[in-house]
């Protein structure tokens, strides 16, 4: 009788990916704090309400010209000012560090 040579079974190796202790759904956190939103919330109404200020001055009639109304100081120098106040608060709100 011939003596049977034990046969190996080959391991079997199986390529997975690298365990890594992070959860599958990583939280990341936001760029900016809740008070960044808030102040770039405030600074798009401001910039809303200067755009409501410069509006106006219509006319039903044509041949009319209200150069008053059109030429006031509201819409020449208040709603522009008022705008670009509420791009000077968007500004400051993109770049205030939110507290650590």
């Amino acid at each position: 009788m011939a003596k049977q040579q034990p046969q190996t079974k080959a391991k079997q190796t199986v390529a997975s990916a690298p365990k890594t202790n992070t959860p599958s759904a990583a939280i990341t956190p936001f760029i900016f704090d809740k008070t960044n939103y808030i102040i770039m919330i405030a600074g798009v109404i401001v910039i809303l309400i200067g755009f409501a200020l410069m509006s106006g001055g219509a006319t039903t009639d044509r041949n009319i010209f209200p150069q008053e109304e059109i030429y006031s100081f509201r819409r020449i120098t208040l709603a522009p000012i008022v705008i670009m106040f509420g791009f000077g608060i968007e500004i400051f709100a993109i770049l205030k560090r939110p507290k650590e």
